[in-house]
């Protein structure tokens, strides 16, 4: 019986994790230093958009930290209680981001609500000009967090909380516009809320995304019975595939375990390595158990014979 799991996760994916924690700790440290002075803007010229996007520039602060976290985490050794190591730390995460910025969507259609039945005065130059430099904040996050991995939801988290800062901006601005020129303060709210439905329909994907991970579900683009199906017909002295799983620990590293029932007489070795070789090759599967068999399963009575 052969276990050969591919420990080879090559240096290339390991250098791209590191960049990627580096994205991330700018994305906050940018995130986390404008946010200050945005909830200061908002109180003062008592903008909904601003305390809003400040409100989510807080959340994403503590989101890109933590996502920043899980990648330091991701880099350690397994121990013998997490044998896979801390990679789902990193899917962990992004399902926890995503119900954040559910949250959040609640809060700002919440207080958009109030403010349409009370309009309130509000300040629209400097809350322009707050609007404008937010803009370039984020979209300076932005471009640091986009030559990240985008495969990696921990990093998709991390850019989806910063694009939902960056709209948010923009409602600030074009709100702010048209106070300016209109003088019409319930533009304040209804841009808020126009944000906060789009956040959810982003949130939405991340967190049936992750929660699909977390629940070992077969990773998109891979199907676990036309895998079987593929090994079974090109690997030679393979007659059947079963009791076949297949997962991803955070959206990149593919794994799966199966029993592959051998023609008698074949080389059980020779036929494992071309089953991990296929599997590696053809379905980017890396990751592999195979348990060999003859005639009948380890895992079913000895009188019942495999066809």
């Amino acid at each position: 019986m052969d276990h050969g799991h591919a420990h080879d996760h090559s240096g290339h994916g390991h250098s791209h994790g590191a960049g990627d924690k580096t994205r991330v700790l700018v994305a906050a440290c940018l995130t986390g230093g404008f946010m200050v002075a945005e909830a200061i803007g908002g109180l003062a010229t008592g903008s909904l958009a601003l305390l809003a996007d400040a409100g989510h520039m807080l959340s994403d602060t503590v989101a890109l930290v933590l996502a920043w976290y899980a990648f330091h985490l991701a880099g350690r050794a397994a121990t013998t209680r997490l044998t896979y190591g801390f990679d789902r730390v990193k899917t962990l995460v992004a399902y926890t981001n995503g119900l954040t910025i559910f949250a959040i969507g609640i809060w700002i259609v919440y207080e958009a609500w109030h403010r349409m039945a009370e309009p309130s005065p509000i300040l629209g130059g400097p809350m322009l000009v707050i609007g404008v430099l937010g803009l370039l904040v984020n979209v300076a996050a932005f471009f640091v967090l986009h030559g990240g991995d985008r495969e990696n939801l921990n990093m998709r988290g991390a850019i989806l909380h910063v694009i939902g800062d960056l709209l948010g901006s923009v409602a600030a601005i074009a709100a702010a516009g048209i106070i300016l020129l209109t003088g019409w303060y319930p533009i304040d709210p209804i841009l808020s809320a126009l944000v906060a439905l789009l956040l959810f329909r982003s949130a939405w994907s991340l967190v049936r995304e992750s929660g699909h991970m977390l629940l070992e579900g077969a990773p998109s683009g891979l199907d676990r019975d036309d895998i079987a199906r593929d090994i079974e017909a090109n690997v030679k002295g393979v007659l059947g595939i079963h009791h076949m799983h297949v997962w991803s620990l955070d959206g990149t590293r593919n794994m799966a375990t199966l029993h592959a029932c051998l023609r008698e007489g074949i080389n059980a070795h020779a036929a494992i390595c071309d089953i991990k070789l296929r599997m590696a090759k053809v379905h980017h599967i890396d990751h592999v158990t195979v348990e060999p068999e003859f005639g009948h399963c380890a895992d079913r009575p000895a009188g019942v014979h495999l066809h």
